[in-house]
């Protein structure tokens, strides 16, 4: 089996030098990783696997506090903002069950920063009922914070340092939770370099055991009068609602960006195997959305050289001549399956020749936004995150004590490798057919993760409602009476193409991505919500 795959790669690889690309546009993953985050203007960082400061250990799964940030309006209370930071020790690594009992084993945490929502001094919405979100950032190996300092979150970081409140922050909306995952990502650590992870189950995994710890304070607050050996048997993985138990019964999204269509698939995934299993307490999950997504590569990568042409990036020549390495491409991908190892690798290096050939074609565009220019390396400056963070004061309000804050992880990038090139779409049509909710948007001038493969792979995919999908036509997304995007629904699938918008779209459209998530969840994104919607409450009258 091993000489099979051997001479299948050698294969692929004879394929990749017959198209006649200079080898030079081969691209290792650490040298790949580490030129992306530079054009963020962030630093390669990885984590430091040796905890300096045990201050934020605890006995308890999750280690919890309120935080006021700094620089902020000194008329808004902590109970107003009703922030959260805090660790939770995931149960799935090495020795973490005893890792805060003992100092001679191997730490893995995982942070949350929560936000409550309870801006009783700034908006009138009762937060308890609002739906909670939980959102990822891609990379993979780059910090939530990124989303919700730059993108969606309550707050905006000005040149000075101080803290501008987001107008369009999904606050406004919903409860969010955004994650520092996988380990080593963010203010996420491990004593243990094992607790790398490599591929979606660790990773899922990891998230449900975070969701399912906060149940347990609920479970323990319903059953205290219940025999122990019931919370024994329910409550050993269970982080969030332990201590929040009134958000437990609300509605669940999980939404996050990129690297993050291969992420949030698999979380939701597992989430309703959990829920189907009964495994500890039910997650209200409803739906999730993934924007501006890698989830399925094959179909993806396809049309990498079709959407660079349409929009004017490459020439009809060029693509002919990149569109040589293809078979490659496919061939590796079709190795790589959903468990391969050597293979998947081979289709990481062999695909993302693709991507670097249009690069070198392209020039100095920026590839999360071709509208834009990249000055030398820095495509985006996001250096104030670091700078932020950093700052003792923010340092102790979110109780990391002197833990090294990674924005991107190098280390964090090459352990997902194996897992690059698996498509993620396989395990969609089931929650689909069982009415869990699918949104996936695209901001136009993105190329990395374009709108026309995120586009074909949901048409492609295989499930009951596929031809009605297919069939139903593009219709404008308005907002304050403007086209915003163009949307395609049917029953829980919608897709949204977004004007005006690169792979950031909440950076980008605030508002429109603001009105996209409240409709959605709320089930009016599209008419025909809309008017099931309004038919439910006559009918209810």
């Amino acid at each position: 089996m091993a000489k099979l795959v051997i001479i299948v790669i050698f294969s692929a690889l004879s394929l990749l030098l017959q198209s006649n690309l200079s080898s030079a546009t081969l691209v290792l993953p650490k040298s790949q990783a580490e030129t992306l985050i530079r054009q963020l203007n962030l630093l390669p960082t990885d984590a430091d696997p040796v905890l300096d400061d045990r201050s934020v250990l605890s006995d308890k799964k999750i280690v919890e506090k309120r935080f006021r940030l700094p620089n902020l309006d000194e008329g808004i209370s902590v109970e107003d903002l009703g922030h959260h930071a805090g660790y939770y020790k995931l149960p799935h690594s090495h020795d973490a069950r005893s890792a805060f009992r003992n100092p001679s084993c191997c730490e893995f945490v995982i942070p949350c920063y929560v936000d409550c929502g309870v801006w009783r001094r700034i908006s009138s919405r009762n937060s308890t009922d609002d739906p909670v979100v939980i959102w990822l950032t891609g990379g993979p190996g780059c910090s939530s914070e990124l989303a919700l300092f730059y993108e969606n979150g309550p707050f905006k970081i000005a040149d000075n340092l101080s803290l501008i409140l987001n107008e369009y922050g999904w606050d406004k909306v919903s409860n969010l939770i955004y994650v520092d995952q996988p380990t080593g990502t963010g203010f996420s650590y491990s004593s243990d370099r094992r607790d790398l992870r490599h591929d979606e189950t660790g990773v899922s995994n990891d998230l449900y055991d975070f969701l399912q710890v906060s149940f347990q304070m609920t479970l323990e607050k319903e059953l205290k009068d219940v025999s122990p050996s019931i919370l024994v048997m329910t409550g050993s993985c269970f982080a969030f609602f332990i201590e929040h138990p009134q958000f437990a019964k609300n509605d669940f999204f999980i939404t996050g960006e990129s690297y993050a269509g291969h992420y949030i698939p698999a979380f939701a995934a597992r989430v309703h195997q959990g829920n189907k299993a009964k495994e500890g307490l039910h997650v209200n999950l409803k739906g999730f959305a993934i924007g501006n997504g890698l989830t399925d590569p094959a179909i993806q990568y396809q049309a990498y050289t079709d959407y660079a042409l349409d929009m004017g990036i490459i020439q009809e020549s060029d693509r002919n001549r990149i569109n040589k390495i293809l078979p490659a491409c496919e061939l590796a991908i079709k190795l790589c399956g959903t468990d391969g190892k050597i293979t998947c690798a081979a289709s990481f290096l062999i695909c993302n020749t693709i991507f670097a050939s249009i690069l070198n074609r392209a020039g100095n565009i920026n590839h999360y936004d071709i509208r834009k220019k990249c000055v030398g390396q820095l495509c985006y400056d996001f250096s104030n995150l670091i700078k932020f963070l950093n700052q003792k004061p923010v340092r102790h309000a979110l109780g990391v004590g002197d833990i090294e804050f990674v924005s991107c992880s190098p280390a964090v990038y090459q352990g997902m490798l194996m897992d690059w090139m698996r498509n993620l779409e396989i395990g969609i049509p089931a929650l689909l057919e069982d009415g869990v909710k699918l949104l996936v948007y695209a901001g136009e001038y993105d190329l990395i993760c374009n709108w026309l493969g995120n586009y074909r792979w949901v048409n492609a995919m295989e499930w009951s409602g596929q031809q009605n999908f297919t069939a139903n036509p593009n219709v404008p997304f308005n907002v304050d009476g403007a086209e915003a995007g163009l949307l395609k629904s049917y029953g829980p699938l919608s897709f949204l193409k977004v004007h005006d918008a690169g792979h950031m779209v909440p950076m980008d459209q605030p508002k429109a991505a603001l009105e996209m998530l409240t409709r959605w969840t709320r089930g009016e994104l599209s008419d025909a919500d809309t008017d099931a919607g309004l038919l439910k409450m006559v009918t209810d009258f």
